[in-house]
């Protein structure tokens, strides 16, 4: 039985349904070569087909077609996800990495591939995802940023990266706060400031940018408003006026 591409599917390429061991699958209309196919080289009709037929996922766990494998993967059961770990595709370990359970994710910490690792830091617990703080992609760094336990975020406050920095000026606790007072991107430092407490404020006074002046305008300490009251930005000193005014 030579199944041909249907006028619907003209690119479809002819599979020869008599050779196939799934043959008593295409009478049960649970695949066709147009559509749920695991002979075809084609991704959606091999996901149609195990959707189809899950039970048979075990089988194609070690195809030589990458791709099949990588599916296949999405079907097999939990046990049988080990057995793929070392797979030499990157599409397979990441589906690996995507469905173990997050205490067996150690093997990935230093996979080749950032998106099997930003896998792994999204779905590490939280306890145990600092193991990757010092990983090489900023991605994978900036998702450990916002998972790991605050209270560990200072081995952060000096990442090279802006996104990294940003992602733990927002975290960070307050009391290590001025710590990153004087990061030199203007954007995280208006981060800080607003989070800043206000017996720290004093730190940011003198800073470049005139928006975290502003801020710092806004809740310093009234004793400090006075060294505000020349600041070049009019906006900063029309803060401290309204400020000193509706004190007085």
């Amino acid at each position: 039985m030579m199944m041909s591409p249907s006028p619907q599917q003209p690119h479809a390429p002819a599979v020869d349904c008599n050779d196939c061991p799934h043959l008593p699958r295409l009478r049960a209309k649970r695949c066709h070569p147009n559509d749920a196919c695991i002979q075809v080289k084609s991704g959606r009709r091999i996901d149609r087909f195990l959707r189809n037929n899950p039970d048979l996922a075990r089988h194609y766990k070690h195809d030589d077609f990458w791709e099949t494998r990588a599916i296949a993967a999405r079907y097999i059961s939990q046990a049988e996800l080990y057995e793929l770990i070392n797979d030499p595709d990157e599409t397979v370990r990441r589906v690996i990495a995507s469905r173990l359970p997050p205490e067996d994710l150690s093997p990935f910490l230093e996979d080749s591939d950032r998106e099997v690792r930003i896998t792994v830091a999204d779905r590490l617990p939280s306890n145990k995802v600092e193991a990757l703080v010092q990983d090489d992609d900023y991605m994978v760094r900036t998702l450990v940023a916002r998972r790991m336990p605050k209270g560990r975020l200072f081995r952060m406050i000096y990442d090279k990266d802006e996104l990294v920095r940003k992602a733990v000026a927002e975290r960070l606790p307050e009391p290590s706060l001025p710590l990153m007072a004087d990061d030199p991107e203007v954007e995280i430092r208006r981060s800080v400031v607003q989070r800043l407490p206000e017996d720290a404020l004093y730190l940011m006074i003198q800073d470049s940018d005139w928006v975290v002046r502003y801020y710092v305008a806004e809740r310093v300490p009234e004793d400090l408003l006075p060294r505000l009251l020349e600041d070049e930005e009019e906006d900063v000193r029309e803060m401290v006026k309204s400020r000193l005014e509706k004190d007085n």
